[in-house]
């Protein structure tokens, strides 16, 4: 699916979502067009959102008296998630100002054609594809990724992801990350993970080349 210009063209999304933004409607959009991040400067990630975030969103976006729980994205000068107001180095996230998410490799069905995709989950609810008890006891995600737990399919299966591999394949394996959002001097919205690596939504038709 090509991506629609209003995902990554900052005035086209403005006058889409308006001012201040509806960054849950903005998520949601970007999750069911397959959308494709720039992450890291290099690789192609798709957005995904579980079900029960993507339905969380939803709700958000059309209701005006949940205002409150629509997703932050803070200014230019919030680079780094350390900087935000309160940072705190835990797993918390209140699916407001920091959420719970995974990039999941060597998924063969990814936007993008690298086999690469975001993944975000609902924080501090039920949900099947959320943090697993383990995730959240070993997560370090201010640290670099060669000293955190990288996990297999059958591992985040076996501690309650059920459908882990149904979902990315057998081959898929992932790291647990808080992301957050935030703008650049340009006006483009950032994902980015708590370790620093972070992307844009970036144009995108299968027919594009991947290098």
């Amino acid at each position: 699916m090509a991506s629609a210009a209003h995902l990554h063209n900052p005035a086209k999304r403005d006058t889409h979502y308006g001012c201040p933004l509806n960054g849950a409607q903005f998520l949601v959009d970007l999750h069911d067009a397959g959308a494709v991040f720039n992450f890291c400067g290099s690789l192609r990630f798709q957005l995904a959102l579980s079900p029960k975030l993507r339905q969380h969103l939803a709700e958000v976006a059309q209701n005006e008296s949940l205002m409150g729980q629509q997703p932050q994205v803070f200014d230019a000068s919030m680079d780094k998630l350390a900087k935000t107001p309160g940072y705190s180095k835990t797993a918390d996230a209140d699916n407001v100002l920091i959420l719970h998410g995974r990039e999941v490799r060597q998924v063969a069905s990814a936007a993008g054609g690298m086999g690469c995709v975001l993944q975000l989950c609902l924080a501090n609810a039920a949900d099947p594809e959320g943090w697993t008890r383990q995730e959240v006891g070993d997560y370090n995600g201010w640290g670099h990724d060669s000293q955190r737990p990288w996990r297999k399919g059958p591992q985040l299966q076996s501690e309650g992801f059920e459908g882990f591999q149904s979902q990315f394949g057998e081959a898929a394996y992932s790291l647990h990350h808080r992301f957050y959002l935030h703008f650049d001097r340009g006006n483009q919205i950032w994902l980015s993970a708590e370790d620093g690596c972070e992307g844009e939504p970036v144009p995108w038709s299968p027919g594009m080349q991947t290098d």
